[in-house]
């Protein structure tokens, strides 16, 4: 029996996963290229295969039908836009993510990325490094209005964190009723906050969710994160109203394209960061051992 791994920074701070591999007599194969494999590479690498511990590379049609051996494709992470599920149905392919480990990661970034924002720490540390000594006015997050756009594991880790800030929590999603929180429709909901913050799939169509004319609806001297899914807002909208004025700041840690290289390096008041949310060392461990124990429910279910 033998798997894939084909995430590129697989067990580089625990060979805890690999070991459960040993333990159970199955051969792996790693990723050896250091980054997300193309097509072509992912069909080379999945010869033969049972099974693959996925990063993000497109396993297409195109894959899995080179790859008739495949069994199961368990991502490390919780997106599944680089799978072809209907495909995968199609053929009996179990398809399985890892949910729970990056939760605390993405969510602590999030708050990370609303308190940097808010305080204009980066554009303050640039200054300082090139011999400006300027303070600049910040703001509280005591007391404004938190918006979050997709109430799942990680839209309500962000809540809690945000709970001991004495912030009001609103949030959208047509799947989840919280009476804990404010349950708004989203044109309400970008009105309604100081902060807006992005924790959903992808819309159906593709297209961005946050447009030219959602955004608008924001307050003036708002601000918004996305730490979701690349895409989800318009970038050349997002680009248009900061520069206006209209949003104070924004915060992306994934992009419509990525690497991103478009006008919003060139802003002082927007936070890059290269698609991160997860990379916590503690949740990567996570994401990496439940990854193999989803593989092997499925090829070795009696162990």
């Amino acid at each position: 029996m033998k798997i894939a791994i084909t995430t590129s920074s697989f067990a580089r701070y625990s060979d805890e996963p690999l070991k459960l591999l040993d333990e159970a007599g199955v051969e792996y194969v790693l990723n050896d290229k250091g980054r997300a494999l193309t097509e072509e590479e992912a069909i080379e690498i999945l010869e033969g295969c049972d099974g693959v511990a996925a990063g993000t590379e497109p396993l297409t049609r195109k894959v899995m039908d080179a790859v008739p051996t495949l069994k199961v494709i368990s991502r490390c992470g919780t997106g599944m836009d680089s799978v072809d599920r209907a495909c995968a149905a199609e053929k009996g392919i179990e398809v399985r993510n890892t949910p729970d480990g990056p939760t605390l990661a993405v969510a602590e970034l999030a708050v990370g990325l609303i308190l940097t924002l808010m305080r204009h720490v980066p554009h303050q540390d640039r200054e300082l490094r090139s011999g400006v000594w300027k303070k600049r006015m910040g703001n509280l997050l005591h007391g404004k209005n938190v918006g979050i756009v997709g109430f799942g594991k990680i839209g309500r880790a962000v809540a809690r964190l945000l709970e001991p800030f004495g912030v009001n929590v609103g949030y959208h999603d047509p799947f989840v009723e919280d009476a804990a929180y404010t349950r708004l429709d989203l044109d309400e909901l970008m009105g309604w906050a100081d902060v807006i913050t992005l924790h959903c799939p992808k819309t159906e169509n593709g297209q961005p969710l946050l447009d030219l004319g959602r955004l608008s609806l924001m307050r003036p001297g708002s601000f918004v994160l996305n730490v979701a899914r690349g895409g989800l807002i318009d970038e050349k909208a997002l680009f248009g109203l900061l520069t206006a004025g209209h949003l104070a700041g924004a915060a992306l840690d994934c992009y419509a394209k990525e690497p991103y290289d478009g006008p919003l390096k060139d802003m002082d008041n927007v936070i890059l960061t290269p698609h991160i949310g997860s990379y916590a060392k503690e949740a990567r461990i996570i994401m990496e051992t439940d990854t193999i124990r989803n593989v092997l429910a499925v090829l070795c279910p009696g162990d």
